[in-house]
């Protein structure tokens, strides 16, 4: 069965690598077990974090502004 799923075409679906047992662990991105968040988990926890700095920006300037 061919990688690319396209029928007998030779050479379409990219070259076959030898996995290291990191690799087939799921390892080789960020180094951790498992293999680190996903691009999606990312920007969660980045939004998250842009979205807690401009909580406590607001506070602080509320604090300003009432003295």
């Amino acid at each position: 069965m061919s990688r690319g799923g396209a029928g007998n075409m030779l050479g379409v679906g990219g070259t076959r690598q030898k996995l290291g047992r990191k690799a087939l662990r799921g390892g080789g991105r960020n180094g951790r077990i498992g293999g680190g968040l996903d691009p999606q988990a990312q920007k969660r926890e980045l939004l998250r974090k842009m979205q807690e700095q401009q909580r406590e920006q607001r506070e602080t300037d509320a604090g300003d502004a009432a003295s």
